[in-house]
């Protein structure tokens, strides 16, 4: 139940908003479930009336969208590794001054779809453009922004590839640039990930994606409350 509280003589707020606001990043593989969980994290979020805002990478904001098209399209021109890592470090800058900052500023939660992870594991270990440089860009991209909690739904890449075939046939959805990498691409991302996650254990959750969605959310609650972020 939701408990209220009387501060000064006349404004009352609940003890979920003296919680504060969070900043929560879900990365995995395509397919790996991570916007059936946002979903329901948004849900419970309604639910106990935190203001929150969803979003994603790339993307985000009308130059992230322009951005995002350019890189995820199949065209004749793909961008070479490095411009590549570069519009993705530009779509973030443009995220967090013009999104992610002044939300949180205001008070509200924060889910993003991918964030500066994403590049270490897609730009820095798959496409081989090395573990530092991408931190180093990350930095500066964010201005030291990090999220309060990654949550990473570990998948197979051969899971990874049979839900992405489900999903195209059924949706009609077509897999864009960096889906159709080869098998061996997606593994150096799982690995890049599963990096990231052991350098900073305290800011990641590393959920089974092979779970169903329920299984993740009550996971992924009991850890919000271990941490007191919610009640």
């Amino acid at each position: 139940m939701q408990r209220i509280i009387q501060v000064g003589t006349d404004k009352i707020l609940s003890l979920w908003d003296l919680r504060g606001m969070y900043f929560l990043a879900f990365e995995g593989l395509d397919g790996s479930g991570k916007s059936s969980l946002m979903v329901r994290l948004e849900s419970e979020l309604k639910n106990r009336r935190l203001d929150f805002i969803r979003t994603r990478e790339p993307g985000g904001t009308s130059l992230g969208e322009r951005l995002r098209d350019m890189i995820l399209e199949k065209s004749s021109c793909p961008p070479f590794p490095r411009a590549e890592l570069l519009m993705y470090e530009a779509s973030r800058a443009q995220h967090v001054d013009e999104l992610i900052q002044p939300a949180l500023k205001s008070g509200k939660w924060v889910l993003t779809d991918r964030f500066s992870a994403s590049s270490l594991a897609f730009q820095g270990a798959a496409r081989g453009m090395g573990w530092e440089i991408v931190s180093q860009l990350n930095q500066f991209a964010t201005d030291g922004l990090s999220p309060h909690l990654n949550v990473l739904l570990d998948l197979s890449v051969e899971e990874s590839r049979k839900r992405r075939g489900v999903r195209e046939s059924q949706l009609g959805v077509q897999a864009d640039r960096i889906e159709s990498e080869n098998e061996e691409f997606h593994q150096k991302v799982r690995e890049g990930f599963l990096k990231a996650a052991s350098q900073k254990p305290e800011e990641w959750l590393v959920l089974e994606a092979s779970k169903s969605t329920e299984e993740l959310y009550l996971i992924l609650m009991k850890e919000l409350v271990r941490r007191k972020w919610l009640l």
